[in-house]
């Protein structure tokens, strides 16, 4: 392995090691609070509640920090020109935050209205918490602002502890207050949730604030139009912004149709959208995230073979992590919903619901998590466009499907339009990234993806040939479904990883060779 390729392991590694955490913290955050309030409108109207916070910050931070300020001010850093770089920050910093702040406010003042559109078929009382959240919600998207930005200088430096750190505590947060102000007598009491993310979003900031002291930050009271910098940022920022914007029209849409169905659905699908984005979370975006400044390094010294194999490596080794998960929480999403969610308000009945919606997006989990990693390579490129345009596409296809599936397939169908919509994107990326940069290594990914899915294939036989086993003789319990949970994931771990071994998998051997380093280590 490569020098290149071992730091980008260990940051890799790391991020993982931090998200799992994260993870599982959000997890136990979701876990509570359906103990507390089950899957009702009550849950319904606090998830509709992140729309417009999560709809204001992606449109000014989320994409255009991936897109456009890492790869340009990573640029600068690269060729050594820090100061520019920093000029440059200062100003999109600046910019971002005032037209934030602006619209935030006109976003408290229009919360009802907002509301009445997406969820036009809630009763009247999820209608008013609903409000009453998202405007509590409001206070922070600020925040995330600056801790996004933030995390966004800290990478170009190649730093990328102190924001999984952030995320850890932005979870500890919400659990924390959500946990001390809830009561499922009172509905409005939810909104201890709520306050926790705002609290969580300004722990994630500060705990950043120490590092980028470190790297020396040069801050400039300034918003300077006419800087190329700052007008090359804005340039590509202009189709993420595009995106982003068009792509809550998906979300918009999601939440109409789930509330006009049985109240509890769009928790239903909520939950298992977060179950599905888990293994995407931990190991595609960690890995997507490591690799993306060494990408645009790469581009920027328009080294272009380093490039394809940097891609095709994190490539191959999201395939190898995530298909056998995919598969795995298709055979175990009902002993696994049982462990994280059936208790209290919580009803077996609920875990028959949710398991639809599971069932679907684990199809999809690694198609998800390749485009985590295709449209950076397009950003490190300096091509914005691409990536927005096939998202778009992606997103038609979302919403045709949901109006075609959500008869058939009721709140599943919600769940398989992503599926479909994300695996409509990936071969679209794939497609027109080889055609810009030629050759992307597309055999070993090939080979990749067919050993990694006989593998996973033989792993699921003997998971379910064991749990239909186990199941009879100790039940469906909570413990008993621990017992599966755990024997089964084990069970399918050595199966996959024997098979791995045997079919000679150079993702097995990085994935051992890091861990044999890491134990040597300590």
């Amino acid at each position: 392995m490569s020098s290149t390729n071992r730091t980008l392991m260990k940051a890799a590694g790391f991020l993982m090691a931090a998200q799992l955490i994260s993870r599982i913290l959000g997890f136990l955050r979701e876990t509570l609070m359906a103990g507390f309030y089950g899957q009702s409108g009550v849950t319904d109207a606090y998830n509709t509640a992140f729309v417009l916070p999560d709809l204001l910050y992606w449109l000014l931070v989320g994409g255009v920090l991936s897109a456009a300020f890492i790869p340009v001010f990573s640029e600068y850093i690269a060729k050594g020109d820090e100061d520019e770089g920093w000029r440059v920050a200062s100003s999109v910093v600046n910019l971002i935050l005032l037209t934030l702040g602006v619209l935030v406010l006109m976003g408290l003042f229009l919360t009802p209205q907002f509301i009445r559109l997406v969820v036009p078929g809630f009763a009247p009382e999820n209608m008013v918490l609903a409000t009453h959240l998202t405007r509590i919600l409001l206070l922070q998207p600020l925040f995330m602002a600056l801790s996004g930005l933030t995390m966004g200088i800290l990478n170009s430096y190649k730093i990328f502890w102190p924001s999984a750190v952030g995320t850890v505590l932005y979870n500890a947060s919400v659990i924390f207050f959500g946990t001390i102000l809830a009561d499922p007598a009172k509905p409005e009491s939810i909104s201890g949730f709520a306050f926790g993310v705002v609290f969580g979003a300004i722990a994630n900031f500060a705990v950043q604030i120490p590092a980028l002291r470190k790297v020396g930050i040069r801050y400039y009271p300034i918003i300077d139009w006419r800087h190329p910098g700052v007008r090359l940022i804005g340039a590509l920022a202009v189709p993420i912004i595009l995106s982003y914007s068009l792509n809550q029209i998906q979300v918009v849409v999601n939440n109409n149709f789930g509330s006009m169905m049985f109240p509890g659905s769009i928790t239903a699908v909520w939950y298992s959208y977060r179950l599905f984005q888990l293994p995407v979370g931990i190991f595609a975006l960690a890995i997507a995230v490591a690799t993306f400044p060494t990408l645009t390094e790469q581009a920027a010294l328009k080294r272009w073979d380093d490039f394809r194999q940097t891609l095709s490596n994190a490539i191959r080794m999201v395939i190898f992590i995530t298909l056998p998960i995919s598969i795995g929480m298709i055979v175990l999403r009902f002993p696994l919903i049982r462990v994280l969610f059936e208790h209290g308000q919580f009803t077996a009945k609920d875990t028959l619901i949710m398991a639809i919606p599971l069932f679907y997006f684990s199809l999809g989990i690694s198609s998800q998590a390749v485009i985590q990693i295709l449209p950076r390579a397009f950003y490190a490129l300096q091509d914005t466009w691409t990536p927005v345009i096939l998202g778009i596409i992606a997103m038609a296809v979302n919403i045709l499907a949901m109006y075609l599936l959500i008869g058939p397939l009721a709140h599943g169908g919600l769940a398989f339009a992503t599926t479909i919509a994300a695996f409509v994107n990936m071969l679209l990326l794939f497609y027109l990234l080889r055609k810009k940069i030629g050759q992307m290594d597309g055999w070993a990914m090939f080979w990749t993806s067919l050993k990694s899915l006989v593998a996973s294939l033989l792993m699921a036989v003997v998971i379910w040939v064991w749990s239909e086993w186990l199941i009879p003789l100790i039940g469906i319990s909570t413990i008993a479904s621990v017992i599966v949970l755990i024997t089964g994931t084990g069970i399918g771990a050595l199966v996959f990883a024997g098979m791995a071994k045997l079919l000679k998998m150079k993702e097995f051997e990085q994935v051992m060779g890091l861990v044999r380093r890491k134990i040597g280590a300590h």
